[in-house]
């Protein structure tokens, strides 16, 4: 039994020994440091790499070693997913070293830390306006980048995010019956993000709700919505002639004119909003 112990208090030694050597030490000289570093990144201990490549940066600031050193201690960030460190670093590398080669590939690489970090639509989405503007500012900067058509479609999926985010929110809206409140979110999802899915989607889901929302007022208020649900019906097809909902939307057309003609004329006692 102490045999065996003795064998694994051994192993244990050399291995954290060997470890050991694997780190910066006190007296290293900046390019041992920087040769400890690139070897834990290729060694794909990125945790460990980024640690060093920090020691490096002091340790070598001004020179060379410094330099290499800040953009593998973001790289080392990128490549351990922890983006929002990556970001801060490729700007800080950007910001210090404007003219190295790379900076295109840091800048675009912070527009993709911001990317990885965007949440699921329904959370908040303030890393995914933040990739977006990254994205665009890359694109503005690099305008004959090979990057270029990447960057465009991450930014057509991140705000086809935000336009699914507010359309939901119009949705809930509608489910609680406050349609007022539903039609501004409706209005937010075509005019800021027409060119995706859920813009057609809010404008059939909008002439519903105009319609629901007149059946639902009182009389003096009904001609005005049967009317609002008609004129989203003509705004419908401007912007999607050829939509797989048009057979949906000249049924929701018809019934909003057959409404509008069946309205009384209202009393005067009837003005008051509903």
């Amino acid at each position: 039994m102490r045999k065996k112990l003795l064998v694994v208090f051994s192993f244990l030694f050399l291995f954290t020994a060997c470890q050991n050597d694997k780190l910066i030490k006190r007296g290293d000289t900046v390019d041992v440091a920087f040769g400890k570093a690139m070897a834990l990144y290729e060694e794909e201990d990125f945790s460990e790499a980024a640690d060093a490549f920090d020691t490096v940066t002091r340790l070598g600031r001004g020179t060379n070693y410094g330099q290499e050193a800040q953009y593998y201690l973001a790289e080392s960030y990128y490549s351990g997913r922890r983006y929002l460190l990556a970001a801060s670093e490729y700007d800080r590398f950007v910001s210090l070293y404007p003219q190295d080669p790379r900076r295109q590939d840091a800048e675009f690489k912070a527009a993709m830390s911001y990317y990885h970090q965007s949440p699921r639509y329904k959370l908040d989405q303030t890393s995914t306006r933040r990739a977006i503007e990254r994205f665009q500012l890359f694109n503005n900067r690099f305008p004959d980048s090979e990057l270029v058509p990447e960057a465009a479609d991450r930014i057509d999926e991140l705000r086809n995010k935000l336009a699914r985010k507010s359309y939901e929110a119009a949705q809930f809206y509608v489910r609680t019956d406050r349609y007022r409140a539903a039609n501004i979110y409706f209005d937010e999802t075509i005019d800021q993000y027409p060119e995706t899915e859920w813009a057609e989607r809010s404008l059939v889901d909008q002439i519903q709700t105009y319609i629901t929302y007149a059946d639902n007022s009182i009389i003096a208020r009904q001609a005005e919505r049967y009317s609002s649900a008609i004129e989203t019906y003509e705004k419908f097809l401007q912007l999607f002639p050829d939509s797989e909902y048009r057979s949906e939307v000249e049924s929701l057309h018809d019934e909003a004119q057959q409404k509008l003609a069946e309205v009384p004329t209202p009393k005067v006692s009837e003005t008051s909003q509903s």
